[in-house]
Order: C-alpha cells, then sequence, then structure tokens
C-alpha cells in the first residue's frame, strides 16, 4: 500500500481496489497533556484509543445509512485499526466543519465578550476552518470559500445542511445515554460531484458532557459501546 498523507489521528494509504484505507493512531489532538478536540495539534497519546474511536465511526457511520446519508465509509477492520473508504476530494487543502450545540472552547475565546461559556445556540451554529495549523485554523466563511474557488455555495449549502443532520443524529443518539452533545468536528469531501461525509465520527473529535462534566474520549467510548 502507498501512503498517500500523514495526520494527527490518522495516516492514509491508496488500496489496489481503488479505495482508500484510513488506519487510525492513539493520539489526541489537545494541549498541555488534556484533551482538547478544538485544538489544532496533538497534544497526549491515548493506548487503544485508535480501535476505540474506529469502532464509534463504524457505529456512527452505521446509524447514517441507516438514515439515509451517504458517507465515504465501506468497511471496518477493528483488529487492524483499519477502515476503508470510497475515494474523496478534499475541500481545498483542508477544511474542518464545526457544529456548535452550546458556546464553548475556542468559540468563547473568540467571541467570549458577546457571549457566556454553556449557552445553548439554538438550532446549531456552523462554521469552517482552513486545516491549517502554522495559522491556527483559520475561519472561514460560505463567501470566502466561494472566492477562493474551494467551493461553490450550492456545495457549501449541501454541507451545512449534512451537517446539521449528522450532529442531530449524534446528539439524539448521545441523549439515549444521559449525555449532552456541546460541539463536533466533521470533515466534508466530493465524490462524483456529490458533497459527503468523510473522515470519522469519533469520541475524540466531539465535546460530551454528563451533567455539569465533560466526558473524556475513552469513557465516552465505552459509554456509547457498552450499552
Amino acid at each position: 500500500m502507498k501512503k498517500v498523507y500523514e495526520g494527527k489521528t490518522k495516516d492514509v494509504y491508496e488500496l489496489e481496489n481503488g479505495n482508500v484505507m484510513l488506519k487510525f493512531k492513539d493520539d489526541c489532538t489537545g494541549k498541555d497533556g488534556v484533551f482538547d478536540p478544538g485544538e489544532n495539534s496533538v497534544g497526549l497519546t491515548i493506548e487503544g484509543i485508535g480501535k476505540a474511536n474506529l469502532r464509534v465511526s463504524s457505529y456512527y457511520f452505521d446509524l447514517l445509512k441507516d438514515a439515509g446519508i451517504k458517507t465515504h465509509f465501506v468497511a471496518a477492520d477493528i483488529d487492524n485499526a483499519t477502515m476503508e473508504v470510497l475515494p474523496a476530494t478534499v475541500f481545498g487543502h483542508g477544511l474542518e466543519v464545526i457544529c456548535r450545540l452550546v458556546a464553548t472552547g475556542s468559540f468563547i475565546r473568540r467571541y467570549g465578550e458577546y457571549i457566556a461559556d454553556g449557552t445553548v445556540l439554538d438550532g446549531g451554529y456552523v462554521e469552517c476552518t482552513f486545516k491549517n495549523d502554522a495559522l491556527g485554523d483559520p475561519l472561514v466563511t460560505m463567501e470566502g470559500l466561494a472566492a477562493l474557488g474551494v467551493m461553490t455555495p450550492e456545495m457549501f449549502a449541501s454541507m451545512k445542511e449534512q451537517t446539521l443532520k449528522i450532529t442531530k443524529i449524534v446528539a439524539d443518539d448521545l441523549k439515549t445515554i444521559g449525555l449532552d452533545l456541546w460541539d463536533i468536528k466533521f470533515e466534508f469531501g466530493y465524490n462524483n460531484g456529490e458533497v459527503i461525509l468523510i473522515d470519522e465520527i469519533a469520541s475524540g473529535n466531539m465535546r460530551v458532557y454528563k451533567g455539569d462534566k465533560i466526558v473524556d474520549p475513552v469513557e465516552l467510548t465505552k459509554l456509547i459501546l457498552d450499552r
């Protein structure tokens, strides 16, 4: 297999059948040894979190399939921490899409003079950032994406609609086990001209609370899967 990309939490390989294989790692984003899905660099390593993230991703991709939402997911090999996916072209050099149900984290660091930490954002708030560590993953608007030739307004509308639908599915599922989703991070690409969810839906990419306490990614995975 040919490695085509080395990421913070996954490596990407080309398969002979034309699909792509994602190899999940045990690295997590954070700062000073503390997990934070909003950070743009690896801050800690948690043994077994790669396979755990893959199990959670497989679970949610199956939920999305049942809901009629197309993704890049094909199959998962939990023992080898790999996931086979359809090939997809990323937007620009990589674009992250964050759906915020509650104001916290980097949102408060930017806008804390206008809104209190923990404020519910009715209907969900979708924002995009370019994947660029050197620039601190800068925010970009729909108009900016169109002006830069990264995606059309129609593609953005599809991506935003899917983001809100997917976030609701995940949030509703977490509610059934007494958990509250505060925010979640996705990546999208396009396959045959169609915008689809790519990458993963893992505990390391979402901020979840039980009451007034954040749930760490390892515990979150156990709560999701061991119900």
